[in-house]
């Protein structure tokens, strides 16, 4: 069951991150256009490139850390036995959670209620600033998503015997 909630929620977030993408490419190529064109530049593909941008980076960091592809120094957990290597993973993931959950979903939605609340609008686009704070929460729960299926993916593994130690290298 986590595995087809994993794939879904890799398939949403993937399409969306093609389908910003998309819209970037179009925007930022009329952008052009009516600036060296038509030599009258458009007043809102600036604004529109940058909220997209904000999106495209927040939901592109939580499908990375889905496919596992973010940032990680494994160095020493590498070497470590297999019990011990589960407990940092846990710990890893346990402190992922945490942050996605309290920072990102707690503070996220804060940020996106004031945007709203305050009724903050944006330049050019004159839409609610609240749109573009979502993506904090929206990220947030992906992240926390992907962490704890991966906490209880690591939890579920069959436990192997420990591997050899690496041999000794020679002097």
């Amino acid at each position: 069951m986590m595995a087809r909630a994993w794939a879904a929620v890799d398939r949403l977030l993937a399409s969306a991150i093609a389908a910003i993408m998309a819209v970037m490419v179009v925007n930022v190529v009329w952008q052009v256009f009516t600036r060296f064109v038509l030599a009258t530049p458009s007043s809102y593909t600036e604004e529109l490139a940058r909220y997209l941008l904000i999106w495209l980076t927040l939901l592109g960091s939580a499908y990375a850390s889905g496919q596992r592809l973010h940032l990680a120094v494994d160095v020493v957990s590498a070497r470590l036995p297999a019990a011990a290597r589960r407990r940092v993973d846990h710990t890893v993931h346990a402190t992922m959670i945490v942050f996605a959950l309290i920072v990102m979903v707690g503070g996220g939605a804060h940020l996106t209620y004031l945007g709203f609340t305050l009724a903050q609008v944006s330049a050019a686009l004159q839409v609610s600033l609240g749109f573009v704070y979502l993506a904090v929460p929206v990220s947030g729960l992906a992240i926390a998503f992907y962490s704890l299926a991966a906490w209880h993916e690591t939890s579920a593994a069959p436990r192997a015997a420990d591997p050899a130690p690496p041999p000794a290298s020679e002097p």
